[in-house]
């Protein structure tokens, strides 16, 4: 994509409602506008980012045996009474009334919508376990809305629900999920830590957060080092028991301060004991059937009998995560993107445009990094160079590669890796086999 062509209205001061460094940073990079309390247009650059992160969260879900589908936004009020949440659920519920005083509202999560599709579907444990997802913008009517998309009105979250036909096989299907998110937060380019959580509206008797180390976090984090420092699963057999795998996390004291035990946490080793803030990516839920029993939710067993299915719910914040990975990758200079998620491969300077060398070069180095999948954005824009400079550093691109005069008469190129700050001469062949080998 050419500069000159492309939609990023960047900010040159700081909006003074924005408090914390993504907020910040997404407004001064052109992500996001802000419509409403709450409310956000996803800009080109930012809709660029929420798509990278959400094909990744949906590829770990595939791979785990999950299926997607799609929900709608607007659900029947029918549902949620049914299982007691409508009157429950309290006021972040977005209530409706359409013109044929049928009662709706905007749905902030939906195991009782996906429940309503299970049994109106499955009559046999043959049919199980079942796995489904779908990623899908919710609402929730928060009081005080701040920090940008960190804590919005309107956010797309990606929601799975499993169905099984006893505890032992539900567990199953959470340890599936818990290790597809310990493998999707790593593709992401962020350490992700579970720790044992509140399930709260919910419901259920198990469940883990999923929070990435960050001073801005909202939690105190409490958590053995060895399970920060623990490897991601990687390739897994998702129809195996994964229980061994899980187990040795869950061995490993991990708590945000408001499900904190002290004494628990006392009888870690000293120096294997680690406190920081952490932001929650990620929610997963074990809840029996909670939601299977009110509404009747029930297959054949292998007995022949009616056997109410045990249900579990997993989420994934994906719009939340494009501000909770620059609040964990920044710098003073702007964001610093996991080369996973970052809007362009690379980005291109020519500061002398109209130059017929730098011009020449600039147009192979994009040509050829294009043909490549690299995706490239080439400053061609008229600007001063110390501009050109800044706001490649504010919009985060893991390299940018200088077209210069001075550089062109040596037969090199300056390429900056964005995450180190290290800057390299390079032929435009040498800097092109770095990027793309």
């Amino acid at each position: 994509m050419r500069l000159t062509k492309y939609f990023l209205p960047l900010l040159k001061e700081t909006p003074s409602d924005a408090t914390i460094a993504s907020h910040q940073l997404m407004l001064r990079a052109g992500m996001v506008r802000q419509n409403s309390a709450g409310i956000y247009s996803w800009l080109p650059l930012g809709h660029k980012v929420l798509k990278k992160i959400e094909q990744i969260v949906r590829e770990e879900q595939d791979r785990a045996g999950a299926v997607e589908m799609l929900m709608p936004t607007i659900q029947s009020a029918d549902l949620w009474k049914e299982t007691g949440r409508y009157d429950a659920y309290g006021p972040e519920m977005l209530r409706i009334t359409d013109r044929h005083d049928q009662e709706m509202l905007y749905g902030p999560t939906n195991e009782d919508m996906i429940t309503d599709i299970f049994r109106t579907s499955v009559q046999s444990y043959k049919r199980l376990p079942a796995l489904l997802y779908h990623i899908q913008w919710k609402f929730r009517d928060e009081r005080r809305p701040r920090f940008g998309v960190m804590r919005g009105r309107e956010f797309l979250m990606k929601d799975a629900y499993s169905f099984d036909i006893d505890e032992a096989s539900a567990r199953q299907s959470y340890y599936r999920m818990f290790v597809a998110y310990l493998n999707t937060f790593a593709r992401l380019g962020i350490k992700a830590i579970p720790v044992k959580a509140d399930p709260g509206p919910i419901g259920g008797d198990l469940s883990h957060e999923f929070v990435i180390l960050a001073e801005s976090g909202e939690s105190g984090v409490f958590a053995h080092r060895d399970l920060v420092e623990m490897a991601p699963p990687g390739d897994v057999d998702f129809d195996s028991d994964l229980s061994g795998e899980v187990d040795k996390r869950m061995a490993l004291y991990a708590a945000t301060d408001e499900m904190h035990d002290e004494a628990a946490y006392d009888a870690v080793p000293a120096d294997k004991r680690m406190e920081a803030r952490g932001i929650e990516v990620g929610h997963i839920f074990y809840f029996g059937t909670k939601y299977s029993e009110p509404m009747g939710a029930k297959v054949q067993g292998p007995d022949g009998k009616p056997t109410t299915i045990h249900g579990g719910s997993y989420g994934i914040g994906v719009s939340r995560l494009v501000a909770a990975i620059i609040e964990a990758s920044h710098d003073d200079n702007g964001i610093v993107w996991p080369a996973s998620v970052a809007p362009f491969g690379a980005g291109i300077i020519n500061l002398k445009v109209g130059d017929e060398a730098c011009d020449r070069v600039a147009e192979e180095l994009y040509a050829k990094l294009s043909e490549a999948g690299l995706d490239p954005l080439y400053d061609d824009s008229s600007d001063r160079g110390g501009v050109k400079f800044s706001r490649m550093d504010l919009i985060g691109l893991p390299f940018a590669i200088t077209v210069g005069p001075r550089g062109i008469k040596d037969g090199v190129v300056e390429v900056k890796d964005r995450r180190t700050g290290e800057r390299e001469s390079l032929s435009v062949e040498a800097a092109i086999a770095k990027l793309t080998g």
